[in-house]
C-alpha cells in the first residue's frame, strides 16, 4: 500500500485540503488521515473508493499509480472516452466483497448511482461462494424476452470489466449505457474500427444495435444466472421465435378488438 500512502498525502495537499478538512470529506477521523498519509494503517476498501471519487481518480490508478510523478498521465480507460470510471462496491465484515444486486425497478436509478458508494450500499446483497475470488462481481434482474430461452426476471451475475478491449466478440454481458440503460446482450467488439460496441440478443426477432463507447458506463461479464424459470427441454431457438412471434400477433389482435 505505499502507493496509495503517497497518493492520498499528494492528493489531499493538490487540493489545498488540510487533514481535517480531508477527514471531515471522507467521513472519517482525522487520525486516520495521518496513519494513511504515514503508512501505520491501510484504508478499508469502502474508503479507497470515496478517496478515489473525491479526487476524481480511478480506484486502480490510486493503488498502483504513482500522481505524484509529474510525468505520470492518467490512462484513459480502454474504450470509454477519456472517461476515468470509479467502481463503488460493498464489503462485509472481513473486507471481502459482496455482490450487490440491482433489482428491474432500479435499472433507472443505477445510471445516475452506479459510482454513488451511498446508492450502492442501499442495494440488496449476498454471496455466491462458487464464483471464487477473482474480480467485483454484481447481479442484475433482466427483463424481457430479447435472451431467450433465459427468460424475464432471470437474474444474471456478472463480473467487472475493466478493459472494454478485451471483450471477445460473442460474449454474454450486462451493458450500462446512458442511452439504453441496463441491457444483457451478446458483445461484439468494435472499438477499434468504429469506436462502439455491436449488441445482439439471441431470440433473432431482435434486431443488432451499437453503442458508441462515451455513451457506455460499464461492462459486466456474464459468468452465472438465478433463475425460478426452467429451459424447456428440446425447445430450439427457431420454436422460441415462432411462439414469440405468435404471442405478438395475439397481442395485436387483442388490441383491435
Amino acid at each position: 500500500m505505499e502507493k496509495v500512502t503517497s497518493n492520498i498525502r499528494h492528493l489531499r495537499k493538490s487540493a489545498g485540503f488540510t487533514q481535517a478538512q480531508l477527514a471531515e470529506k471522507l467521513d472519517i477521523k482525522r487520525s486516520l488521515v495521518g496513519a494513511y498519509e504515514e503508512g501505520r494503517a491501510e484504508p478499508k476498501l469502502s474508503t479507497l473508493v470515496n478517496v478515489a471519487k473525491l479526487f476524481d481518480v480511478s480506484l486502480d490508478e490510486l493503488i498502483t499509480a504513482d500522481l505524484s510523478n509529474p510525468l505520470y498521465k492518467p490512462t484513459a480507460n480502454a474504450s470509454g472516452g477519456g472517461k476515468l470510471r470509479v467502481l463503488a462496491i460493498t464489503v462485509d465484515q472481513d473486507e471481502r466483497e459482496n455482490i450487490e444486486l440491482v433489482p428491474h425497478k432500479a435499472s433507472a436509478g443505477y445510471l445516475n448511482g452506479y459510482a454513488d458508494p451511498e446508492f450502492i450500499e442501499e442495494l440488496p446483497r449476498f454471496k455466491l461462494p462458487t464464483l471464487g475470488t477473482g474480480g467485483t462481481y454484481r447481479a442484475f434482474e433482466i427483463s424481457g424476452d430479447s435472451m431467450l430461452p433465459i427468460a424475464s426476471g432471470t437474474v444474471i451475475v456478472g463480473r467487472f470489466v475493466d478493459d472494454w478491449s478485451s471483450v471477445k466478440d460473442g460474449t454474454p454481458c450486462i451493458v450500462v449505457s446512458e442511452k439504453e440503460g441496463v441491457v444483457f446482450k451478446r458483445v461484439y467488439n468494435k472499438l477499434k474500427e468504429a469506436s462502439s460496441l455491436r449488441l445482439h440478443s439471441d431470440n433473432p426477432v431482435y434486431s443488432p444495435y451499437e453503442v458508441h463507447m462515451e455513451d457506455v458506463l460499464e461492462i459486466w461479464e456474464a459468468k452465472s444466472y438465478i433463475s425460478s424459470t426452467f429451459p424447456i427441454a428440446d425447445l430450439s431457438l427457431d420454436k422460441l421465435s415462432s411462439i414469440v412471434l405468435d404471442l405478438q400477433k395475439e397481442m395485436q389482435k387483442l388490441k383491435k378488438a
